[in-house]
């Protein structure tokens, strides 16, 4: 175990350990926001309100010492109103820029699907490329840059269904869920105690972040793990069941979280288990199921879980 996977698995812990503070019960969730962080990917939460999905956000940047910031998505908000605008100066008299909120380390998207999809467009670019253009000027976004965007059920009145373009650029999707009365006990707890997310500790530093980034990178995929990633995507768009299945970008995805996971576990080098253990929120949502499937019951994730059962999709051998 070489010292630096080492060090990245005790310093994600330790961040983990130190969000789970805030979000009880939810280690798996937890789990996966941190994959995302460390992946620079972006994390979408479909929920009901009230389950710590912006505690979730809030601890995740103090823990890191990041900037946070909160767009509460609603019907009226513009793009300007999510990327920012150009004033123009009566003294210089030029236009000068005034950043947005999507300029921050970790930015939470409350109820995505409330604004219209010309607003969720605002987001596209710097989901994907991490830089903003407004005019003729493009702006680079902090490093890291991590949106945590939630949305309410689609059955839920005032909404707008994500375009696929906005979707593919999650690099998961996952939910919260109810606590157990256990668990909920000691939330009521924290929440007598008047105990905020904000007052989290700071476990490490942007720099540090930073480094973490970098050593997840140098985690090997072997050819034959890419081999496999390449197959269960491509499963996904022969499915009988499918009618549109996940992009390469999706192949992107599973294979830069698979290095998190393996990182995570004190690994120099991604598994068949690693690639496993987040196909599920890594290309569900990428997956549209024809109409008659969904009538007779099946989901993406079941969708998914067939595919990695199948005698097609053989597991790579160890070595």
């Amino acid at each position: 175990m070489s010292s630096s996977v080492l060090m990245f698995r005790e310093r994600f812990n330790a961040l983990q350990d130190n969000v789970e503070q805030f979000v009880r019960g939810k280690s798996e969730v937890v789990l996966l926001a941190l994959t995302c962080f460390f992946a620079e990917g972006h994390l979408l939460i479909e929920d009901v309100p009230g389950v710590a999905k912006t505690s979730l956000a809030k601890a995740l940047a103090g823990s890191v010492g990041g900037d946070f910031h909160r767009v509460q998505f609603t019907p009226d908000l513009l793009p300007s109103d999510v990327t920012g605008v150009e004033i123009f100066n009566p003294r210089t008299l030029e236009f000068q820029f005034r950043r947005g909120p999507v300029f921050a380390n970790v930015l939470l998207g409350d109820e995505i699907n409330r604004a219209s999809p010309k607003t969720q467009s605002a987001l596209l670019q710097v989901m994907a490329e991490q830089e903003v253009t407004v005019g003729l000027t493009t702006y680079p976004a902090p490093r890291p840059f991590f949106c945590v965007a939630t949305q309410n059920s689609v059955e839920h009145q005032g909404t707008y269904p994500l375009p696929e373009a906005q979707m593919d650029r999650f690099l998961m999707r996952t939910s919260i869920g109810y606590p157990s009365p256990e668990v909920e006990r000691e939330v009521v707890g924290l929440g007598v105690a008047r105990a905020r997310a904000d007052d989290v500790a700071e476990v490490m530093s942007i720099d540090e972040v930073a480094s973490m980034i970098a050593v997840a990178r140098d985690v090997e995929v072997s050819e034959q793990l890419r081999e496999y990633v390449v197959r269960i995507v491509t499963a996904t768009r022969n499915d009988d069941s499918v009618l549109r299945g996940a992009s390469p970008r999706g192949s992107i995805a599973l294979a830069t979280a698979a290095q998190v996971v393996a990182a995570s576990r004190g690994r120099q080098y991604a598994t068949p288990d690693d690639v496993k253990s987040i196909a599920e929120p890594v290309l569900a949502h990428r997956i549209q199921l024809k109409q008659a499937a969904r009538v007779e019951g099946v989901t993406a994730e079941s969708v998914i879980a067939s595919i990695l059962r199948h005698r097609q999709v053989t597991v790579p051998r160890a070595g």
